[in-house]
């Protein structure tokens, strides 16, 4: 794997690098952290939730270079040196779906993952994942994704286990422990808003 350098004198390098720990070590490209194996990386996931305990999935955008055109989980990105993770997940909601009032974004789990995209890509990241209320997206950024579409949490268990090839690697890995550990916190937090 190569090493991730320092950004002091490059602009551009905005994707933080990080150990095992979560530690920032570096910051590099956001191209060059994917090539290859990828380098570890900080990222983050939000499952955004309505009032009836569906979520919202998005297709991601033909234009991604990774996995584009498939579904995944409401929004992900990575943080920008400088920003917290928290902070980065409500730009981005702002960013892609145009949602300016999230109730209780809430912290679950973080989990590091590696997962390859053909022969010459690779995400492998240190993934906080995020749970929040709200309402339907009022504007989409067409660059990122393509559409989105509110699923039961049985359905989108029956679609992972009939047909995971369309769905992102880290909503399915994500998704299983929201399953088996925060399941009571999702149905709290749509209590709550109700």
């Amino acid at each position: 794997m190569r090493a991730a350098t320092n950004r002091s004198a490059t602009p551009g390098r905005d994707i933080i690098v990080v150990n095992g720990a979560d530690e920032e070590v570096g910051q590099d490209f956001k191209a060059a952290v994917h090539q290859g194996d990828g380098i570890l990386h900080r990222a983050f996931s939000v499952y955004l939730f309505d009032q009836q305990s569906r979520l919202l999935l998005q297709q991601r955008s033909e234009l991604k270079p990774l996995w584009p055109g498939y579904w995944s989980n409401s929004c992900c990105s990575h943080p920008r040196p400088g920003e917290t993770t928290r902070e980065a997940a409500a730009r981005r909601l702002q960013e892609e779906l145009g949602l300016v009032r999230i109730q209780s974004l809430s912290f679950l789990f973080k989990f590091q993952y590696h997962a390859r995209y053909g022969e010459s890509a690779a995400e492998h990241e240190v993934c906080s994942v995020f749970a929040a209320i709200a309402d339907q997206p009022q504007r989409i950024d067409r660059r990122e994704v393509a559409q989105t579409r509110y699923v039961t949490a049985s359905l989108l268990d029956r679609q992972l286990r009939d047909r995971p090839q369309r769905y992102t690697p880290w909503l399915q890995m994500a998704w299983k422990q929201i399953r088996a550990d925060h399941w009571p916190v999702i149905n709290r937090m749509v209590g709550e808003a109700a």
